[in-house]
């Protein structure tokens, strides 16, 4: 069992890792002469890097700005999904165990899905108006997917050992 407890202590940091790299990291899009998240826009300049905070002057501000709160209350959730885990570990008996962390992580993983699904939805409208259309997903994107894959399957993980020994 304390293998099994250790997983998924590892597991949820995990989670919280890929969360925290795909919210801070400036990688969400990509080009050759450009890289933007869901906080800046920064172009590559001969000799620097400028960059652009997204403010309300761009297209699809609001839906940026529901990307921004989304992703920062999956990472808080994921992390107050650890801290009821290792107060739920020590505090409550065989079968009300984990409920409230499963909860949690699922939450954590539904905001990241909302996160992921409206930068999707909205990317071709935002980044015409930005004028930098022709790129590709970045990998904090891509770990945004992961992420949400991560807190899905650890909160199942958590359903699943509320009733083990």
């Amino acid at each position: 069992m304390l293998v099994v407890l250790a997983f998924i202590i590892i597991f949820h940091i995990s989670s919280i890792v890929l969360l925290f790299i795909s919210t801070i990291d400036n990688v969400w899009w990509t080009g050759d002469e450009f890289f933007g998240d869901i906080w800046k826009i920064c172009q590559n300049a001969t000799t620097n890097v400028l960059c652009t905070e997204i403010d309300s002057n761009y297209g699809s501000f609001q839906a940026m700005q529901a990307i921004q709160a989304t992703m920062i209350l999956a990472t808080i959730l994921c992390c107050i999904g650890l801290f009821s885990f290792v107060l739920q570990l020590f505090r409550l008996k065989q079968g009300e165990r984990f409920v409230l962390t499963a909860i949690i992580q699922m939450l954590s993983c539904l905001c990241v899905m909302i996160a992921a699904s409206i930068y999707t939805s909205m990317n071709d409208d935002f980044h015409k108006a930005l004028a930098i259309k022709n790129g590709t997903y970045g990998y904090s994107f891509i770990l945004a997917w992961i992420a949400f894959a991560f807190t899905l399957i650890n909160s199942i993980m958590y359903l699943v050992l509320r009733k083990r020994k």
